[in-house]
Parts: C-alpha cells; structure tokens; sequence
C-alpha cells in the first residue's frame, strides 16, 4: 500500500537501529541455523519495528545480514547505507559481546566522545540496542559462548567526508549513531547533539579553547584569524554551532572551557546582541531599532538611523555604513553588544573569556571585541 504520509515529513530509522536489525537478524540465524527475509527489531525508545533483510547467510560459527538504510525525508548522507553485521560465536566467552569496526565504520582517535580511543565508532545507545537484539534473539547461544559483532557499512568512507567525523577523530567512516532508533525529518536535535560533541572533544585537547562558527565562511574566516596568531590550533577547537547558541555556550560551561571565541556575522550578531541565544530566522526578527541606535552612537545622521530602523535586515544596517565609511566603527559597536550581554551577571559573566571576531559578507574581517579588553558594564 502506498504511504499516505506527505513527503517532507516522513520519518526513518537511525544507523544505529538499522544495524541492530541486521544483528539481530544475523543471531537469529546462528540460533536456527537460517536468517530470516525480514525482522521485528527493538528500537531504543522501546518501539519494534519491522526491516526487510537482505545478504542473508550464515554457518555454524558465523552469520552475515544487510539491512538497507532509509532516512525518511531527512537530507542524510548515510540515507541508502547498507548497514552489515557479521556476527562471529567468541566459544567459551559466555555472554561476552565485542564490537569491531568493519569497512566503513570509523575508529576513534580522540577521547571525549565517550568510546574507547581505538575502538569502533559505534555510540553507547546503538551497542546497548544491539546487545539487547541479540540477548532476545539468541538467548541460548549467548548462554554458552560470546559474539564478536562487525559493524560494515560499504562506501562509509566517502560518506564520512560529509560529516564532521575527521574533526572529531573518527577515522576510516562513518560512526553508527542513534538515541532513539528514528530520524525525524531536518531534525535539529541531531545538530544540536552534534555541537555538543564537538565541544567535548575540544575540551579533552591542551588549547583551552572552542571556535563557534554559524557555518562555512565563518568558520574559515576564523580559522585563518586564530591560526595567523596560535599557528597549529586543530580544526577540533572549531565547531559549527549554526543556530544554537545557548546550547553551545552551555556546554562550554559544562566542560569548563576557558575561552570562546565567536565567528559571526551581521545577521546573527545583531540577533545575539538583542539576547537570543537560539538565532533561526524562524525564532526571531532582527532587532532593527538596536542597529540604528548603534549607528546613531558612531555618529549616523538622524535619517540613515531612520532608515535602518525601517529596514527588514540587518545587512543594510551593514552595507550603508560601509557607504558612509563607518562600517568598521559599527562593527565594533555590535561586537561590543555581544559581549555585553553574554557576559551579563544573569547569562555567562565570568564563566569564560569571550573572543567576538567579525567578518564581511566576503569573509574578511571587520572588527573584534574581547570581554577581557572590553568588559561589561
């Protein structure tokens, strides 16, 4: 039957989910000697789903199953991945489950992620949920023997090159994720647990400190911009915090990093500046009123301040100071905002050293302010 669900909001099933149905397919077949076509697999949020099952054999001694990724509508790179588990029977080690990154799947090379630096990219909840597979699958077997689960994902590594992995430290692939079992479509909450992990292995290195970045041209505008003065600092004091702020800043606190330093633009800047922490188009306008009373503090006349004001974006804010030849002053001025109210007793004052750098639509850099320089009032 064809789905009656509207495209853009179907929902799919986590890495981490897929590969557990594939083990548990694959014990299931040790257990009975054939590996079934399909399989009911327990999610990590208690649900049990149903995956068709592919690539099925298995021996006295061994097992193999695929189960093929699908993402729902969420733009996911892994979206199709061919999420493969050999299972192997460990004699005499009852009980015992070993996890083994097969080809596709990364190592970890950094602490800070909760795994076993050298050990396969596999994140607690998605081992938890296979072990629990395979202990309801085979119950008897695992009685008696223990079983080493290989995690392959064929064409890992080039999905790999389109996540943040390499920063990270994982190496070789992909890492097998999921704390519930289901992808939402364009969930947030994935990048959100993804700032917060990149900030965690920032703060296991020697630097002391965390680059948030809103995207792409920020982040290389700031990398250029510390590596100029702390030459070597790894891409893993960079994060791409994109809208989350708050989250970010409260795991920085969490960690007890002593020093961010953040990466922006007009446009968020301003949305920071007026005390928003969650920066979305969707969450809040851009505080026009704010820019054209910084303006008119530079020295704008009363009818450019007027104009800003009635303005929609804070880039014409931007671009007519620069015709007037006050675009550096007012950068300053808004940077200066930033730290003013980040910094405020009531949001993360004395917490850390803030570090605000800013740069043009062209990635080149228009002013700074730093808290220990310009502290708040």
């Amino acid at each position: 039957m064809e789905s009656t669900t509207p495209r853009g909001t179907r929902t799919g099933f986590t890495t981490g989910a897929c590969a557990a149905a594939a083990a548990r397919a694959a014990a299931q077949g040790l257990e009975t000697g054939q590996v079934p076509d399909a399989m009911e697999s327990l999610l990590p949020n208690g649900q049990r789903v149903r995956f068709d099952v592919h690539d099925r054999r298995c021996d006295a001694h061994s097992a193999h199953a695929m189960v093929v990724k699908f993402a729902g509508d969420d733009p996911d790179c892994t979206d199709g991945a061919h999420l493969t588990v050999d299972l192997r029977l460990l004699p005499g080690k009852a009980g015992e489950i070993a996890f083994v990154a097969g080809d596709g799947v990364g190592t970890v090379t950094l602490p800070g992620l909760g795994l076993a630096v050298g050990g396969p990219a596999i994140n607690p909840v998605p081992r938890q949920n296979i072990a629990d597979n395979l202990r309801e699958a085979a119950p008897r077997l695992l009685t008696q023997h223990g079983l080493e689960v290989t995690v392959s994902v064929p064409g890992g590594q080039e999905m790999a090159k389109k996540t943040t992995n390499a920063r990270l430290g994982i190496l070789g692939g992909i890492s097998i994720l999921g704390t519930t079992g289901i992808v939402k479509p364009y969930s947030t909450a994935a990048w959100r647990a993804s700032v917060v992990q990149g900030i965690q292995v920032a703060a296991t290195l020697d630097h002391g400190v965390v680059a948030l970045t809103t995207g792409g041209r920020t982040e290389t505008f700031a990398m250029q911009t510390l590596r100029a003065e702390r030459p070597g600092l790894p891409a893993a004091c960079f994060v791409q915090m994109g809208d989350f702020l708050r989250y970010a800043l409260d795991e920085v606190v969490a960690q007890g990093l002593p020093e961010v330093v953040l990466g922006v633009m007009v446009g968020k800047l301003t949305k920071i500046a007026q005390g928003e922490t969650i920066t979305h188009a969707n969450r809040a306008e851009v505080d026009t009123g704010l820019l054209a009373q910084l303006a008119a503090g530079i020295g704008a006349s009363p009818q450019v301040c007027a104009e800003i004001a009635a303005a929609e974006t804070a880039r014409f804010a931007a671009e007519r100071m620069q015709a007037l030849g006050l675009a550096t002053a007012f950068h300053e001025a808004l940077a200066q905002a930033v730290v003013r109210t980040l910094m405020a007793p009531d949001r993360y004052g004395g917490q850390f050293r803030l570090q605000v750098l800013v740069c043009d639509f062209d990635g080149q850099k228009m002013a700074e302010a730093d808290s220990t320089l310009f502290p708040p009032t």
